[in-house]
């Protein structure tokens, strides 16, 4: 490898970049899934190749190829080099870089006890029917228990040279088991699901054990049941209190991507949108993006953590930084070529590539609303004993945001009443809406560290064409004050 990238790397200088990169990658994906009592498919995929980027006048250039010697090497990089003179012509304003440390000779892997490309088959698909079974005991169903359940593994081995001095490699693993279980009506026709709460981690096998889906499948079953005779939200200004499994999301979506830098900038007008969080919020107490409780981190080096590495896909040594601090918007996520403009001196280390064949570009870190400080224990119940009338929610679901990330809907898994301080039955059909500043700004309470768990994605989606990226979002429990609720059933 550091054969072709020195020729990827001279090719390049000579043919005028002043600046060039070279990615070579594997890509491993394993997935298990079963139903029931029996295994339905295995399919596991692998992809190679290799990605040359080149900045010459200003501009960037990019190609790749899944054949991996000399003269390919030599073609493909002349090709960067090509477009890149010819996305010139037509650019209004040349590209800068933030400066970089060089690291010639670096490593990082994801730190794992088993890795899940070593465990058999059949010990996944084992595991898994037994999580069925476990599912399909309980009784008391109106009908039919239908469960489907999966575990999903990811492995990067990246290896990175660049013009500026750099050589780094490495593997990055991501695992997600979970399950989902179906309760069928036979005389409404209507049925009720509960998908587990474990969401992936930048972890091994291990995550299997610890996220315990033998013990989560007979209370998912047991609750898909009880939604069934659920009562129906009714509609009005409530107070919320939010599971981690469901504040998570909604971090991400009006959080992590609005303050994407090149949102910000309009760079990503053409694809799911700008951001509201424009320049005159930064920093910028007049404009809060919520209360005091909201105290938001970025975070690439977070153990467990799914956008974890060592180093971004700008050979920019990761690192964590705040986004908003008692409630005020303070920083952005940053990349080399967007830094500069808001002049900073350094990027934060937020590129990143899903694949070989694709251009690296600014994506997500992990994400996270830091916990309540202090040493005062924080619990669910703690948050709910000041609630009159509410509604608490746990598990994510189907959500709306806008283009600008401003105003949004979202659903959840599993609803229950709030009356006097005191959980009461379930609730189904529930959703809440909000502006993202004043829904922040609603925020009163926030649970301590030891509640505190990393919810996250492997499919954050952005990008023309699109790409995928795998991020995480760290909170505790959270109370908000007077929030929409909407009914999302229809009558017929």
């Amino acid at each position: 490898m550091r054969d072709l990238a020195s020729v990827a790397l001279n090719v390049a200088k000579q043919q005028g970049a002043s600046y060039a990169d070279i990615r070579i990658s594997r890509h491993l994906n394993n997935f298990v899934f079963t139903r029931e009592n029996r295994v339905q498919n295995v399919t596991n995929t692998e992809s190679y190749g290799f990605g040359v980027r080149v900045l010459v006048n200003g501009a960037w250039g990019f190609a790749a190829s899944s054949t991996l010697d000399r003269p390919e090497v030599e073609r493909v990089t002349a090709r960067a080099v090509a477009l890149a003179k010819a996305t010139r012509t037509i650019q209004r304003s040349p590209i800068k870089l933030v400066p970089v440390e060089s690291y010639p000779s670096a490593r990082y892997d994801t730190p794992v006890k088993q890795d899940p490309f070593t465990v058999s088959l059949s010990q996944k698909a084992d595991y898994l029917l037994k999580v069925n079974a476990e599912a399909m005991k309980v009784k008391g169903a109106p009908g039919p228990i239908f469960v489907n359940s999966l575990m999903f593994f990811t492995k990067e081995e990246k290896y990175f040279a660049s013009t500026e001095g750099s050589e780094i490699e490495q593997t990055l693993i991501r695992s997600w088991p979970t399950f989902t279980v179906t309760s069928v009506n036979p005389q409404t026709g209507r049925f009720e699901q509960r998908t587990s709460l474990g969401t992936p981690a930048g972890k091994g096998y291990e995550v299997v054990e610890e996220y315990d889906l033998l013990g989560e499948a007979p209370r998912a079953a047991e609750q898909a049941i009880q939604k069934h005779t659920a009562k129906p939200v009714e509609p009005g200004r409530r107070d919320l209190v939010l599971h981690p499994t469901n504040l998570w999301l909604t971090i991400h979506e009006s959080i992590g991507h609005p303050t994407e830098l090149d949102r910000v900038l309009g760079y990503e007008a053409n694809y799911a949108g700008t951001s509201f969080a424009t320049r005159e919020r930064l920093n910028n107490k007049a404009k809060p993006y919520g209360s005091k409780f909201i105290n938001i981190k970025a975070d690439k080096t977070q153990m467990g953590g799914l956008a974890t590495c060592g180093w971004d896909d700008d050979g920019v040594k990761t690192t964590e930084w705040d986004i908003i601090r008692e409630g005020i918007l303070v920083g952005y996520q940053t990349i080399r070529d967007n830094a500069w403009v808001i002049g900073l001196n350094r990027s934060n280390g937020a590129c990143y590539a899903d694949s070989w064949h694709d251009i690296a570009f600014q994506r997500m870190p992990n994400v996270s609303l830091q916990p309540a400080a202090g040493s005062e224990r924080i619990s669910a119940d703690d948050l709910i004993a000041d609630v009159k009338d509410g509604v608490y929610i746990e598990g994510d679901g189907s959500f709306s945001i806008d283009m600008q990330r401003y105003n949004f809907q979202f659903g959840g898994q599993v609803f229950w009443e709030i009356k006097n301080g005191k959980k009461t039955g379930l609730l189904r059909n529930v959703a809440y809406q909000s502006r993202t500043p004043d829904f922040w700004a609603a925020c009163d309470g926030v649970g301590s560290r030891e509640f505190y768990r990393l919810g996250g994605s492997y499919f954050d989606g952005k990008g023309e064409p699109g790409q995928i990226n795998a991020v995480s979002h760290g909170c505790s429990f959270a109370r908000f004050r007077n929030i929409n609720i909407i009914n999302t059933g229809r009558r017929i």
